[in-house]
């Protein structure tokens, strides 16, 4: 469903991603944790193809991002921490734009039911500079969901939501994964990554430090209690082995992968 193959990135001399490797199924909610600056947004702006890789292959669901882009956007949503919104149309106004775009049929119905599963009915005709944080997040979410993609993508979703937002967003979730599709979210909240992902990516300065399920984490580390002592053991141990990662140069073979010690 989501492959991601010796990903690196460049932004001038700053290598901002470092050799990035994993494979999600489908019916998978993968939870991406790592502390800040670890290439975390980066990974997720190249599968979009909001920005280019510099190196590496990527795809999604059998489509490669950087030669079939429009399929590739056809079948995949990106929602930003901080979506941007058009200050001058209302909610209403954002939906029926995404419809449009996508060509969705019967969008109208399927856009009330996103409303009122996200508590925005009331708002409907509201601007989006009338809306809280937290609404225009879940506008964003209403808006991806529309047109029913394959693959989504969340950066710090939960960010401004409401207790009765975060559990209908995480039901979401689950519901897209059970019926095949894939899942990444970043957040910092590793409880919630427990609870509902069935895979984690662990990111450090750019590189994979863990991928696998939250399960095969905590096997790793047997002393930890919780997840987030597992995640702690794991970075701790990432940062301070030199062999923990081999990381090819922008010299090696174009074909070559890299390859973590797990």
């Amino acid at each position: 469903m989501i492959e991601v193959d010796d990903l690196h990135k460049l932004y001038g001399d700053h290598r901002a991603l470092r050799g990035v490797s994993f494979c999600l199924p489908a019916g998978s909610i993968c939870g991406m944790v790592g502390p800040n600056g670890a290439g975390k947004t980066t990974t997720m702006r190249c599968l979009a193809g909001l920005i280019a890789a510099s190196r590496g292959r990527l795809s999604v669901d059998g489509f490669d991002v950087s030669r079939q882009a429009m399929e590739v956007r056809r079948r995949l949503a990106f929602v930003p921490d901080d979506p941007p919104l058009f200050d001058d149309l209302t909610v209403s106004q954002h939906l029926e734009l995404i419809a449009g775009l996508y060509r969705v049929p019967n969008h109208r119905e399927a856009a009330n039911e996103l409303l009122a599963r996200f508590e925005l009915t009331a708002k409907a005709n509201e601007s989006a500079t009338a809306l809280s944080r937290g609404m225009r997040q879940k506008l964003a979410v209403c808006c991806c969901y529309l047109y029913d993609p394959r693959v989504v993508l969340l950066d710090e979703p939960l960010t401004g939501l409401d207790p009765p937002g975060i559990r209908t967003l995480l039901a979401t979730l689950r519901e897209r994964a059970s019926t095949g599709g894939a899942v990444i979210l970043s957040s910092h909240l590793l409880a919630m990554i427990e609870d509902i992902c069935s895979h984690v990516l662990v990111m450090q300065q750019g590189e994979v430090a863990f991928f696998g399920t939250a399960s095969e984490l905590r096997c790793r580390h047997p002393h930890a209690r919780t997840l987030e002592d597992a995640y702690f053991a794991e970075t701790t141990r990432h940062r301070t082995s030199p062999t923990s990662v081999l990381v090819p140069t922008l010299a090696d073979p174009p074909g070559s992968v890299t390859r973590w010690m797990v």
